[in-house]
Order: structure tokens, then sequence, then C-alpha cells
């Protein structure tokens, strides 16, 4: 039997039947009082989105502030990390995570050996 997924002792489908209010009750204290200040105007617009398109569709967004909400659970989002949309698919364990941590915006730096004419040394290239 498949182990049930919990959030701070609910399941999936209680924490779905809360209101946002009650779901921040949950939450830390930095989440917690950025909910309680309201969802601005472009978060708001990314919740009905989801909604209307449902789980299925890809929606793009720049809302990277997001705090992941029960109902996006399952919702297939694309987020700008400043150069192109990273493509998420939101599960459990990402709720109360903003959408930011999941679209890094540094890639990993990896040096190779130097190139041509990086030293004096290796401008002169023997043509034998």
């Amino acid at each position: 039997m498949a182990k049930q997924y919990t959030f701070r002792g609910k399941t999936l489908e209680e924490l779905q039947a809360m209101n946002l209010e009650e779901f921040s009750k949950l939450l830390k204290s930095r989440q917690r009082r950025a909910l309680s200040h309201g969802l601005p105007k472009q978060q708001k617009k990314l919740l009905e989105k989801i909604r209307k398109k449902g789980k299925d569709k890809m929606i793009r967004t720049h809302s990277r502030e997001m705090i992941i909400l029960p109902e996006m659970v399952g919702a297939n989002l694309a987020v700008h990390n400043g150069k192109e949309f990273v493509r998420i698919v939101i599960n459990e364990s990402m709720l109360g995570h903003r959408l930011g941590e999941f679209s890094q915006t540094r890639s990993k730096v990896s040096h190779s050996s130097p190139g041509l004419g990086a030293t004096r040394s290796s401008k002169h290239v023997p043509l034998k």
C-alpha cells in the first residue's frame, strides 16, 4: 500500500477543502505573513488561469514569488528564470514553497582548459 502524503498532519484532500486563511495557519511565518496581505493582481491572475485552463495545459508565468497552494497541485507551469521558461509540475511536497525556488536563475559554471591565446605562451602554435 502506498504511503499517503501529509502536510503538517493534513492530507491533500483536507488541504484542498480549506480556505486560504486556514491553510496559511499551517505555513511558516514568512509565507503566512505574505498571504495575510492578500494575493497581488499578478498572482490572482495566475490562480484564475490554473482554475480555468485546468492542470493539463502549460501555463507560462513570471510570478516567481507566488506561494504554492493546495489547489495548484498537479498543474503544469513554466516559470521564467530571467532567460528562459523552466517547466515545473507541481506536486504535494512543493506546498508552501515559492515558484522561484524550482526555477534556478544561476547555472553551474564548469571551466575547462584555457583556449588559444589565453596566455603568452599559448599564442605561439607550432605549424608541425
